[in-house]
């Protein structure tokens, strides 16, 4: 009896393996996306405890890290890489943000979750563009959701409006 138990139990096995990262860019084909044509800078911040609070303050989310990855563009615009938690693993994400402060764009770098991928599509990521550190940037208030996406959504829509407050306090031109 004891082998036909074993037999079921080796399904969930495979089952419960977590899935395995998917990298869509690089951070340089991510740049080149989103700034076509145009040389970046690296730009090299880590936040003050004040600046971190600012952002926090302005944003509603945690800054779980003061060492900021940015670029500058020719044109002034700034890219940013980032990390968002998804449900269990972390989203990498890269934002672009224009000289006055408006998302550009945004891209998902790397997906490591094995559901809630749609946060890659092209219309819920385009729900970005125009938006500034004084938009609400709110699932189901200006961003919507993605039903089964909902804590990816949730978090990448976190992560911007937290990005967005961290060009205004520490990346502004």
């Amino acid at each position: 009896m004891r082998a036909p138990l074993l037999a079921l139990a080796a399904p969930a096995l495979v089952l419960t393996q977590p899935a395995a990262a998917t990298v869509y860019l690089t951070t340089e084909q991510a740049q080149a996306a989103l700034f076509p044509g145009q040389a970046l800078a690296p730009l090299p911040v880590t936040l003050t405890s004040a600046q971190a609070d600012a952002i926090e303050s302005q944003s509603g989310v945690d800054v779980r890290n003061k060492a900021v990855q940015a670029w500058r563009a020719a044109d002034g615009g700034t890219f940013i890489v980032d990390e968002v938690l998804g449900k269990h693993e972390y989203i990498t994400i890269a934002l672009a943000i224009s000289k006055v402060g408006a998302v550009q764009g945004l891209e998902i770098l790397e997906y490591k979750e094995s559901y809630g991928h749609e946060v890659r599509g092209d219309d819920w990521r385009a729900q970005f563009t125009g938006k500034t550190a004084a938009s609400p940037v709110k699932l189901d208030k200006d961003i919507t959701n993605i039903s089964g996406a909902t804590l990816s959504s949730k978090h990448v829509t976190d992560g911007v409006r937290r990005l967005l407050a961290t060009w205004n306090v520490a990346l502004k031109p």
